[in-house]
């Protein structure tokens, strides 16, 4: 019960975090919707990777396996201290970590400014350690980069949509920016949980500012 009385909507101290496991969790390693598709390394020669949080992990990687040159998609946990964690410990707050999804893209079909575009009008990023009516650290928005240029779209992307959502009388973007560090796969019964196969009628509230970014329309990565 100890684990649950504290203030999820604070991020854990790296010495009080839950010690996880030296072993991942077990997952399939193909997609349950393409199926011929891998959610695991290794991934085709050319495609790129990109990892967003933006709350509760099914909604989003629902409208990622949709988009045209995303190859595949999976969702995890990252952010935190805790390795290998479970469902239940990151729900405890006690990981760091917050709920994420994996992309895993063909950058000559689909560019990463057009997958940022997605990620800021998907959600709302000005909520801190929540989103919509899920509350706690593991809800935070969060952008995490694999080199250089991810993190200079993403800082770019950040100025262009705060001022568009300041003008339309929101507040500041809470969104974390870090390195992609370790991203640690979800059990299987998190996996596209939104897909006909599994939830054809699963719901998971996902909820933007409804003001649009002016980025990513169309543009491509060389």
């Amino acid at each position: 019960m100890t684990l649950f009385r504290r203030d999820k909507s604070r991020t854990v101290a790296a010495d009080r975090a839950l010690p996880g496991r030296p072993d991942p969790l077990r997952v399939s390693p193909h997609h349950a919707v393409h199926t011929d598709r891998r959610i695991v390394p290794p991934f085709p020669e050319g495609t790129r990777t990109a990892v967003f949080a933006m709350g509760c992990f099914w909604g989003p990687e629902r409208v990622f396996w949709q988009v045209p040159g995303v190859y595949s998609t999976a969702v995890g946990y990252i952010g935190g201290y805790t390795p290998n964690p479970t469902y239940e410990e990151v729900c405890s707050g006690l990981t760091g970590h917050t709920e994420a999804v994996l992309v895993v893209y063909d950058p000559a079909a689909v560019g990463y400014a057009d997958l940022l575009k997605i990620f800021w009008e998907g959600h709302d990023p000005t909520q801190g350690m929540r989103q919509g009516n899920d509350l706690g650290t593991q809800y935070r928005s969060g952008a995490y980069y694999a080199d250089d240029e991810q993190k200079t779209a993403i800082e770019a992307t950040l100025t262009t949509y705060q001022q568009a959502i300041t003008a339309a009388g929101h507040g500041t973007i809470t969104t974390e920016i870090a390195p992609v560090g370790q991203f640690y796969y979800a059990e299987d019964y998190h996996r596209q949980y939104l897909s006909p196969a599994k939830n054809p009628n699963g719901y998971c509230g996902m909820g933007g500012t409804g003001v649009a970014c002016a980025i990513g329309l169309g543009v491509r990565e060389g």
